[in-house]
């Protein structure tokens, strides 16, 4: 009959089956990423001379420690996002985007807590020290939006809130890869600010460096983001 589901037909847990297989496949790529990142961040740091009691190790409230747990914190809804949208779109465009980012920037996070690891620095900062008070001005000073931290899990300039990873979560077709593309414009406006100013404000010079990069980097997929929504008659939210 129009509207039931046999259950004995084994197509559905079938295709249950083949989705957690690649919810899997993809969640085992992202945990090598960042078990090799780690590795890589304790030996590139090392070369800089960056090690535990080295006298390049960074203070638990410098703009190098502060980028590190901050940066890690947003990559990490960066990552969220993008396996979001791959379950809730067939888009191959889209898809390959979102899965750029989330390797590109679960190995970047992996280098990050691999830092704090190395510097034997806390991966949350203590007291009443804000998210982005290293930045100076509580990143106002470097521009772009800043949140209502927070508010329904806002914490940073740029994050998506609870309430919009749920509407993600709920979209289908074009109209999550719209609002996956607005949301993660945001999100990259907000990282480029706060790699700008850990390339000017840091001292390590390999965390110097990677900041540089996750400038141009997003930069670069901002203008891809642009175009893809303009692909879809939309465009970003601000």
């Amino acid at each position: 009959m129009t509207g039931t589901t046999d259950p004995t037909d084994p197509a559905p847990t079938a295709e249950r089956r083949k989705t957690a297989r690649v919810r899997w496949v993809a969640g085992g790529a992202v945990a090598l990423a960042l078990l090799f990142a780690g590795a890589a961040a304790v030996a590139s740091a090392r070369d800089d001379g960056s090690a535990p009691g080295a006298a390049g190790a960074p203070a638990p409230d410098s703009a190098d420690a502060g980028f590190a747990r901050d940066m890690a914190v947003h990559h990490q809804q960066a990552v969220e996002m993008s396996f979001i949208v791959r379950d809730r779109t067939e888009d191959e465009d889209v898809r390959r985007l979102a899965y750029d980012i989330a390797n590109t920037q679960a190995n970047q996070r992996g280098m990050l807590l691999g830092w704090l690891d190395l510097w034997g620095l806390p991966k949350v900062a203590g007291g009443d020290r804000p998210p982005m008070a290293w930045m100076g001005d509580g990143g106002h000073e470097h521009g772009g939006h800043q949140p209502d931290r927070g508010s329904d899990g806002v914490l940073m300039a740029g994050m998506a809130s609870r309430a919009e990873l749920e509407r993600l979560g709920r979209l289908d077709g074009k109209q999550a890869e719209v609002f996956y593309l607005q949301l993660m414009t945001d999100h990259h406006k907000g990282g480029v600010a706060m790699a700008e100013a850990c390339a000017s404000r840091c001292a390590v010079p390999v965390e110097q460096r990677l900041a540089q990069g996750m400038v141009e980097g997003q930069q670069s997929e901002l203008g891809l983001m642009r175009d893809m929504l303009t692909e879809r008659k939309a465009r970003p939210r601000s």
